[in-house]
């Protein structure tokens, strides 16, 4: 869906702004809805909530794909895209807290790093294909993108399928009317826990400014001239090192220095994006890409992980809503900031100066919140203590 939304997008409007304005939309959703889907991960039935965000997925794209395959106005395109992104709100809270409910505690960093692995897979298999399908539908039909958001409707329902197959089932055990103070909650539990607050900022920032994938559309047809194929090529790097590095990861003890490991990670993150923002060569931008989807899934392993262990059961749905909000806003802001700065100053300008402010931020974490920098093991600590767990 991916490749296709951004290959159509462009390939109509050629503007970059355009493909900023999926980055906008999504974060509309993220920030109107994100406190009322994490009220609902704590007080309703998490499996049920997966299955049918599932189902909303696949609806949108079928509607993306009617759209396409009539050719309406692109506006059409975005409200469909509300909709996914409105689904997959509720998605995430639910489907990370459930994740704690399946396999023990101690085997938690394990099943993130598999639970990663499998999805980074996807993320290589899916833009890869679509690329080629999108090549390939092209020298027949005139929306090839149709085809592909339908193909990617089939799969929302294979995948519900398989959801509603899980046997494992969330019981909640205090149901809280959904108030003010209730949807709060999550926000309070971040902004008091300084350890998860830190680790939060630095993902959102430093997501926000290194957002290059957002441009990779312009890259492919304008910059490194490869064409669908290429791009869907250069959605696959990314994941392709997030899975090498989980398979890597898969292997070792959890991290003993976490906090080192996460900065050091988030500034390899933005070096490899300054690399991809001045390359001129496909395979040195495929490098640079494959490179900062590595450490950028070392990032996501020790967050995600921290976050749901260092947070107690009653509150997890809720901070696991405010972690979605974190991520998602910084990756759609910084779809939306990139395709800006893009329009106005050219997308080299944009990628590079993107990595550079990913490094400041790299810095300024570390300076205000020096705790992080002493984060030791991936264990559990008491709620709210702020605990290094060294």
């Amino acid at each position: 869906m991916i490749v296709a939304i951004g290959w159509e997008l462009y390939e109509r409007t050629r503007s970059s702004l355009a493909l900023g304005l999926v980055g906008l939309v999504n974060m509309v959703s993220l920030v109107g809805l994100t406190m009322p889907a994490g009220h609902l991960a704590n007080s309703y039935n998490r499996k049920r909530i997966i299955f049918w965000s599932t189902i909303l997925i696949g609806l949108g794209n079928l509607g993306l794909a009617f759209v396409s395959a009539i050719r309406a106005p692109v506006q059409w395109s975005y409200a469909f895209l509300l909709l996914v992104a409105a689904a997959r709100t509720f998605l995430w809270p639910a489907s990370a807290a459930f994740v704690v409910s399946l396999v023990p505690q101690q085997h938690f960093a394990y099943a993130v790093t598999w639970n990663t692995a499998t999805f980074q897979l996807a993320s290589v298999i899916g833009p890869a294909v679509g690329g080629a399908l999108l090549a390939l539908f092209g020298h027949f039909c005139q929306s090839p993108a149709a085809l592909v958001f339908f193909i990617n409707a089939i799969g929302s329902v294979i995948t519900a399928t398989l959801v509603a197959l899980i046997k494992t089932r969330h019981f909640v055990q205090n149901r809280e009317p959904m108030t003010i103070k209730s949807l709060v909650t999550g926000f309070k539990f971040v902004i008091s826990h300084r350890l998860i607050l830190a680790m939060l900022t630095l993902d959102l920032f430093a997501v926000l400014f290194g957002g290059a994938v957002a441009l990779l559309p312009v890259y492919a047809r304008d910059i490194l001239h490869v064409g669908p194929v290429g791009l869907g090529l250069l959605e696959s790097a990314t994941p392709i090192g997030a899975i090498i590095c989980a398979l890597i990861l898969a292997q070792l003890p959890p991290f003993e220095r976490a906090g080192i490991t996460l900065l050091r990670a988030v500034a390899v993150f933005g070096l490899s994006i300054i690399v991809f923002g001045l390359s001129r060569n496909f395979w040195v931008s495929f490098l640079a890409l494959v490179i900062s989807g590595a450490v950028d899934n070392i990032s996501v392993v020790i967050r995600h992980t921290s976050v749901q262990l260092l947070s107690p059961e009653d509150k997890r749905g809720r901070v696991s809503a405010v972690n979605s909000l974190f991520i998602g806003t910084s990756n759609e802001l910084g779809a939306f900031e990139s395709g800006v700065v893009a329009h106005y100053f050219g997308p080299r300008f944009s990628v590079v100066s993107g990595g550079i402010a990913t490094l400041l931020v790299v810095l300024a974490v570390s300076w205000i919140w020096p705790e992080l920098r002493r984060y030791g093991r991936l264990v559990a600590t008491t709620p709210g203590s702020g605990n290094s767990g060294a």
